[in-house]
């Protein structure tokens, strides 16, 4: 599959690269940043570097954020599940936050995930305690659909996993 870019008013979504390791270090480092996420932060570049190469994948659409196609800030990935049906993720850099970098990368993937794609769903993965996470998926009209409770073993222990989700139908509604 091929990563298109996508654009936005002020943002550039283009395929990741391995050069742009350097620059997403500085977000997969941050022990803070990287509490909800599913692995702990990285403590060396050449971590980062090989987290890279294994989301680079040609089924898993992972795009660079970039701000007019300057300074890599963060990633989305819209991860395959089943047919029509994908799961998104972020992360930005702290020096990006306060921003709305992360609500117009992310509403820019669901636009494409549902006019290109012609995707029926998207959902999100979220641990119930990432509250600015479960408040952008909330204003992007994702809704709670359930908790899994003790679903993963993380680097700060067993975690609940809630699960929001967002049809096609809401999406054009919207």
């Amino acid at each position: 599959m091929t990563v298109p870019e996508l654009a936005t008013e002020r943002l550039l979504l283009r395929r990741l690269k391995l050069s742009d390791a350097e620059s997403l270090h500085a977000a997969f480092s941050d022990a803070e940043l990287m509490t909800y996420w599913s692995s702990g932060p990285h403590k060396t570049l050449s971590q980062t570097q090989a987290y890279i190469t294994g989301n680079m994948k040609p089924d898993i659409p992972t795009w660079a954020i970039t701000h007019n196609q300057g300074l890599v800030m963060g990633w989305a990935v819209l991860i395959p599940h089943r047919d029509n049906v994908r799961e998104i993720g972020y992360i930005l850099r702290r020096d990006a936050w306060g921003k709305g970098y992360a609500r117009e990368a992310a509403e820019r993937v669901i636009q494409y995930g549902f006019e290109e794609l012609g995707l029926r769903r998207i959902f999100a993965d979220v641990d119930p305690d990432n509250i600015a996470s479960v408040a952008l998926l909330e204003k992007m009209g994702f809704m709670r659909e359930g908790c899994l409770r003790r679903e993963w073993e993380t680097h700060i222990g067993v975690r609940d996993s809630c699960i929001y989700g967002l049809l096609r139908e809401e999406w054009d509604a919207a």
